[in-house]
This record gives structure tokens, C-alpha cells and sequence, in this order.
């Protein structure tokens, strides 16, 4: 983000998540005051995700989006690289999902960083 105390905050919550976990209550909160800075800085993007984020650790009491997939490469010219689907099995798993998530929005203007935004996004809407 843009803003200098959201990315303070950003790196907060990531080291209380890795710290203690995930507590539903302190991560919406803080959460919650994150996705005022997206507003102020006006991307629709990192406003939604967080909002979907939040809402889904309200009702879920964690965060069970997996990092979105990762690409290989094929073994041999012949092959086609295979997509390795990310799982969400542990609570090691959920938090650094979570603090993956958040990274991703201290450099959003990255192309990359973006596309996994989305895909964050659009795995919370169909969760």
C-alpha cells in the first residue's frame, strides 16, 4: 500500500498471526481498520479482498483460502507444465496463507502481485 501506516499495520498483523495465529476477533479488527486505508487510497481491488477476508474469518473463525496455485514446469519438452493446486490442511497452512495474502498488498501495483489478488479474491467470493 501507499500509505505508510498501512503497511506498518500490514507487517502487525502478519507478525501476531505467525506469532499466535490467527484470533478471529483481533485479525477482523485489524483487518477492518487495514481495509480503511484501501478506501482512502482508493483501490476497489485490495478493498474487496480485505473485506471478503474478513467476512470469511468471521464466519469461518479462520482463514481457509489456500495460496493461490503454482505453475511448473514439464519434466520434458514433450509435457505440459502441470498447475500444483495449493491446500489448506493445517493452521500453519491458514496463517501463511493469510500473511501471504497480506504481502501481496505491500506491493500491489505489481502485475504478479495483482493476479494473485484476484485470485485470492475470487476464491473467497466462491468459497
Amino acid at each position: 500500500m501507499e500509505n505508510i501506516e498501512a503497511n506498518k499495520l500490514i507487517e502487525k498483523i502478519q507478525k501476531d498471526i505467525n506469532k499466535s495465529g490467527i484470533d478471529a476477533k483481533k485479525t477482523v479488527e485489524a483487518l477492518t481498520q487495514l481495509r480503511t486505508y484501501a478506501l482512502e487510497e482508493q483501490d476497489p481491488t485490495a478493498t474487496k479482498v480485505l473485506r471478503l477476508a474478513y467476512e470469511h474469518i468471521q464466519e469461518h473463525g479462520t482463514f481457509n483460502i489456500p495460496i493461490p496455485a503454482d505453475e511448473l514446469v514439464a519434466d520434458n519438452d514433450d509435457d505440459e507444465p502441470e498447475l500444483i493446486e495449493n491446500s489448506i490442511e493445517t493452521d500453519e497452512e491458514r496463517t501463511e496463507s493469510l500473511a501471504y495474502m497480506l504481502s501481496l498488498l505491500l506491493d500491489r501495483h505489481n502485475p504478479n502481485n495483482r493476479q494473485e489478488l484476484f485470485e485470492y479474491r475470487d476464491a473467497l467470493k466462491n468459497y
